[in-house]
């Protein structure tokens, strides 16, 4: 099983202090053996605000490494004409001579859809159209489309990319349906523990794979990434009590977005008290059974299951509040976990 770094950024209140953590745990990243490095699109939020653009990101990781993949963890579709995405992915492409990959999402936030408010009811069959479109772009194909001065054009992708085909992943928080979409398209499943527990997890990989192996006769394109919230220490009890009260702020500032994720009325009167016994609850489970938050040993145990229901790659989320300091020294651990499940 491949290990990855994927950040969200909880606190955008100080930007430049997120970048600096972006690039410095992606150096280490690159020259310690991890796979993949992922960054989202969020709009309009303190929540992962800092990330309105994951090519633009892209684009800065692609010029100060040389061996990780840099994708996209996602792109929300229906926001973006194809053209544009795979116009910007090309040159993350060219920057990084061959190393990008993007994660396609439908999105779910209705502020987002500011850009694009016609899209939002139909945003998932908006999301397979604009995959196919980037999947042709990328591949070649022209598309005509009306010009500036009212008469039809045909246009093509330029700059060239360096790969024939850009990876993709299809992102779903959970549904049956976009995991069988996923394997429908060829595409790879990039997934989450949110509100999902490991076994409820195994049945819809084995949707996905059995899915994917009945509409393609090659199979190199599946792929099962899970991002799960992690650090990691030499001792697993002070890991966890290091990353419990940054956790907890972490969720708490998450509430509107975790909330609406999880289908409970955001809505609904709560106290602070009710919030902090919420937000309580749920960094135990996050420790117990849905992050990764110990000793590299004691992850071990959340390899194997993950490894044991067809899960290709841990993309673990570290920017959750931590100090910068502690978050590279978590990362000294992580990648002692890398050279232990390699």
């Amino acid at each position: 099983m491949d290990l990855s770094l994927f950040f969200f950024a909880g606190n955008s209140a100080d930007a430049r202090s997120n970048y600096t953590l972006l690039l410095d745990a992606v150096k280490f990243a690159d020259a310690n053996g991890f796979a993949a490095v992922w960054t989202p699109e969020r709009h309009f939020h303190a929540f992962g605000g800092a990330y309105p653009n994951p090519a633009v990101t892209s684009a800065a990781l692609a010029t100060v490494t040389s061996n990780i993949s840099i994708r996209a963890g996602s792109v929300v579709a229906p926001l973006h004409d194809p053209l544009r995405i795979a116009e910007e992915w090309s040159v993350v492409d060219n920057l990084s001579n061959g190393r990008s990959g993007v994660a396609f999402a439908s999105g779910w936030h209705t502020d987002d859809f500011v850009f694009q408010p016609e899209r939002y009811e139909d945003r998932r069959k908006t999301t397979i159209s604009t995959i196919e479109s980037v999947r042709a772009l990328w591949q070649g194909d022209s598309v005509s489309r009306i010009g500036g001065d009212g008469m039809p054009t045909s246009v093509s992708l330029a700059p060239r990319p360096v790969q024939r085909e850009l990876p993709m992943w299809l992102t779903s928080a959970g549904s049956s349906e976009t995991f069988r979409a996923a394997g429908n398209m060829g595409m790879g499943l990039l997934t989450h523990l949110l509100g999902q527990t490991t076994t409820v997890l195994a049945e819809r990989i084995a949707e996905y794979r059995s899915t994917f192996s009945a509409a393609r006769t090659d199979d190199s394109a599946s792929h099962v990434a899970v991002m799960a919230h992690t650090f990691l220490d030499r001792d697993g009890d002070r890991a966890r009590a290091l990353a419990r009260e940054p956790f907890a702020g972490y969720l708490t500032e998450s509430f509107d977005l975790v909330s609406r994720l999880r289908a409970v009325d955001a809505s609904a009167a709560m106290s602070a008290h009710d919030v902090d016994l919420l937000v309580d609850r749920a960094v135990d489970r996050y420790m117990t059974s849905s992050g990764v938050f110990g000793s590299p040993r004691e992850a071990m145990r959340m390899i194997d299951t993950l490894r044991g229901i067809g899960v290709d790659e841990l993309a673990c989320l570290i920017d959750f509040g931590l100090p910068h300091e502690t978050v590279m020294r978590g990362l000294e651990y992580l990648a002692s976990l890398g050279r232990l499940i390699r």
